[in-house]
Parts: structure tokens; C-alpha cells; sequence
């Protein structure tokens, strides 16, 4: 078990639950809660200089933190409702530079019709954002326990952006990495109507916050399931840049700066209906692999077949994210 993971188990055994809680410890992306006339989802996310998003564009910065925080009320197959946060300004930021952050969260929230109901404000040498948003459950959840052999996986949008964007911050005064990347920006997308679609078929899903390998890993442990998955849709600028370094286009699957797409599964018989409809509502999907038992989970490419029953590099077990980079690319190399 990874240290992040024991930690949270050790704070929630002292912790008093609601008898009505939906969900398990990591059963799903939001909490879910009852409450009169139906079902609350909770979600609080923290973003940081450790999560490696790019600050030069404060517009940009501002949608992606709302994104990553309305992710998982969509994820567990809710509506966003109220939006709260708690801001540290970071002290070398101008009021221009809030003001454009803050039409960042707020373009989000009036994209999915969300309140933001106020929050914290202070200041410090870094920045630190906390998201709290609070969701209503609509028919089903969607719960990371719901996957069931045989299965189709599938997946919202290309893999790759956020590994692609932490890798600019940690290697950006590397003078092929600047000359590669220079007009580059990474907006997450809003997957808002992806989800509407996805919870009418799917009763498992989760976002690619902590990159897909993760995800995968996730649903396989509260599922007991495994996976096979392939042909996966890299984004461009990964490939590009994974040439241009030398280095194995995997780390844009195994690496943990995810980019909030949405994970789900679809059993067989739902997949043809699926997808008529998904064409009808011009939203396109990736099919990237299978359920499968619980002992096996494989990456397969062109030409090779990679193994990951075993895999355990976590990031935050290292102090120096670029030595759990050389740590992944020794183990592709293997």
C-alpha cells in the first residue's frame, strides 16, 4: 500500500461516517451523502506548485482548478451545484493576475450552471487552492466497485496533457523542451456533456486526475478485477515530445499528473447503444481495453507487452519527482 493510501486509512478509522453513506472508503471519486429528497455529493480538491500546473497564464490556471474540482461530482455521475474554495494568493501576483484567475474558475462554473457560495482568501511566497463543491446525485452513482469482467473500457479524451505540462515545468529550462513547447497551453476539457451521456449507460466511472494507469489500478482494486488495454490515444505534443527526449511514450500513461478525462466502463450489451448515441450527440470516446480477472493487468503496444500486475511506483514516495521519472523509465526500459 502506498504511503498516501495508509495515511487516509489511519485518519479515517477514528472518523464517524453517516449509517447512509453510498459510498466506501475509495469507492468513488465524491462522497455521497443522503439527505432529504435525495442523494449530496462532496468533493474537496487542493492544487498546488507539487501538482505542477502551469502558472504564466492565470485564465488558464484558474478553469483548470475548477475543472479538477467539479471532476469528481461528474465522475460519480452527479450534477455540480454550489462551488466554494479557499484561495492563497501567492504574494508576487497582481490584482490583474487575480482578476484574470478568478474569470478562469468562474467561465467553469457558469458553464455547468454552478453557484459559487464564497470561501477563504490569504496570502503567502506560493500559491495553494482548494476547490469544495457540493453536487446532487441524478439516478445511479457511479462507483470505482461497479466494473465487471468483460467490460469495455473507455475513456473521454486523449492521455497524456497533464504528464505533458508537469514535464514542462520540471525539465522547462531544458532548451529542446522550450523550443518544442513555447506556444503551448493545456486547458483541461469540461467533460459536462461527456457525463450526462455516460451515467445513462455507465455505473462505473472515474477521472484520470492521478493519470490513467491509476485510474485503472483503482477500479481494479475495488472492482477485483483486472485490465488489458492498447492502442491507446496518446495526445500529439506527448508523442512529440517523448521523441524528441528519447524517452518511452508509456510515461505519458504510467506518469500521475493526470488530465481529469473521464475512466468508465461499459458492459457488452450496452456498447452498440452507446455509441449510436454518442454519434447522434457528435461526442467522441476512446475504446482502450477490456476488464478483465483480477490477476492480470497488461499494456499491450505495437511491439511489446508490458506487465503491471506488480507495478508500485507511486510519485509522492519520492522527494525528487525527477528521480521517480528515471525509477518509471528504467522500469519500461526493463
Amino acid at each position: 500500500m502506498d504511503k498516501e493510501r495508509q495515511l487516509i486509512k489511519i485518519i479515517d478509522k477514528h472518523m464517524p461516517r453517516s449509517e447512509g453513506q453510498l459510498n466506501r472508503l475509495f469507492e468513488s471519486d465524491s462522497e455521497m451523502i443522503p439527505f432529504p429528497g435525495g442523494t449530496m455529493l462532496f468533493n474537496i480538491d487542493d492544487f498546488s506548485k507539487e501538482d505542477l500546473l502551469q502558472d504564466d497564464d492565470p485564465y488558464v490556471l484558474g478553469w483548470n482548478m475548477a475543472v479538477g474540482s467539479i471532476s469528481d461530482i461528474l465522475a460519480s455521475g452527479g450534477r455540480p451545484s454550489y462551488y466554494a474554495h479557499s484561495l492563497v494568493v501567492q504574494d508576487s501576483w497582481s490584482a490583474e493576475y487575480v482578476d484574470k484567475l478568478a474569470q478562469g474558475i468562474a467561465a467553469v462554473l457558469k458553464e455547468t450552471s454552478t453557484a459559487f457560495i464564497g470561501g477563504d482568501l490569504g496570502v503567502s511566497p506560493s500559491f495553494r487552492y482548494t476547490g469544495s463543491v457540493i453536487g446532487v446525485l441524478e439516478g445511479s452513482p457511479l462507483l470505482r466497485s461497479n466494473a465487471k469482467m468483460g467490460d469495455g473500457l473507455y475513456v473521454t479524451g486523449q492521455i497524456g496533457l497533464g504528464n505533458v505540462e508537469a514535464a514542462i515545468g520540471l525539465y522547462g529550462g531544458n532548451q529542446l523542451i522550450k523550443q518544442l513547447t513555447k506556444s503551448w497551453k493545456n486547458m483541461f476539457q469540461l467533460r459536462y456533456k461527456e457525463a450526462e451521456i455516460i451515467k445513462q449507460y455507465s455505473r462505473c466511472c472515474i477521472d484520470t486526475s492521478d493519470g490513467v494507469c491509476n485510474a485503472l489500478k483503482a477500479i481494479s482494486e475495488m472492482s477485483e478485477t483486472g485490465f488489458i488495454v492498447g492502442d491507446l490515444p496518446y495526445v500529439g505534443s506527448g508523442l512529440l515530445l517523448a521523441e524528441a527526449l528519447g524517452i518511452p511514450k508509456e510515461l505519458l500513461f504510467l506518469g500521475e499528473c493526470g488530465e481529469y478525462e473521464l475512466l468508465f466502463t461499459l458492459s457488452r450489451d450496452s456498447e452498440e447503444k452507446f455509441s449510436k448515441e454518442a454519434q447522434e450527440k457528435s461526442l467522441s470516446f476512446w475504446r482502450i481495453g477490456e476488464v478483465t480477472k483480477q490477476d492480470t493487468k497488461l499494456l499491450r503496444g505495437n511491439d511489446k507487452e508490458i506487465d503491471l500486475t506488480s507495478y508500485a511506483l507511486k510519485a509522492r514516495d519520492y522527494k525528487d519527482p525527477k528521480e521517480y521519472l528515471r525509477e518509471v523509465i528504467e522500469f519500461l526500459k526493463r
